[in-house]
């Protein structure tokens, strides 16, 4: 399952770092942090099947962490955007209307969502790593299954 999970998560990346690429997503520093995490992502991916180590998995971890903090950043970004067009284009909305033009608005404002997504993949590909198992760790598992 593990392996299934990281497959899903590399081809999703994959899939989305061209699709920015296609879009040229990279027009000020806000825009390339996506395509840059996701190779970040990728380098510590390989780093990690290279050496299966401990430290390779908690670092993936920060990455994917920061993949969440990328993915709500950029939800905010890109309502912030469709916000200032609305009200451009229609001073007097405010409240839940200018909300709802601005989820609606030319910029896509859930699309950074699939940075979120991306990143509880990764922490659920981590989730009780068997590299991160210790000694310790493992006698306490057994210590609750036999509870």
């Amino acid at each position: 399952m593990r392996r299934f999970l990281l497959f899903i998560l590399v081809l999703g990346m994959a899939g989305t770092a061209t699709e920015l690429v296609l879009l040229q997503h990279y027009e000020d520093w806000w825009q390339i942090a996506p395509l840059a995490l996701i190779g970040l992502a990728l380098l510590v991916l390989a780093w990690h099947g290279a050496t299966r180590r401990a430290a390779s998995v908690r670092v993936f971890q920060g990455v994917m962490t920061l993949f969440l903090f990328s993915g709500a950043i950029g939800m905010g970004l890109h309502h912030t955007a469709n916000a200032e067009f609305e009200r451009e284009m229609d001073p007097s909305l405010s409240g839940f209307g200018l909300f709802r033009e601005a989820l609606s608005g030319a910029t896509p404002a859930l699309a950074p969502g699939t940075m979120v997504q991306f990143g509880l993949l990764g922490l659920l590909y981590t989730y009780r790593h068997p590299r991160l198992v210790t000694a310790d760790t493992a006698e306490a598992r057994r210590q609750e299954w036999d509870a």
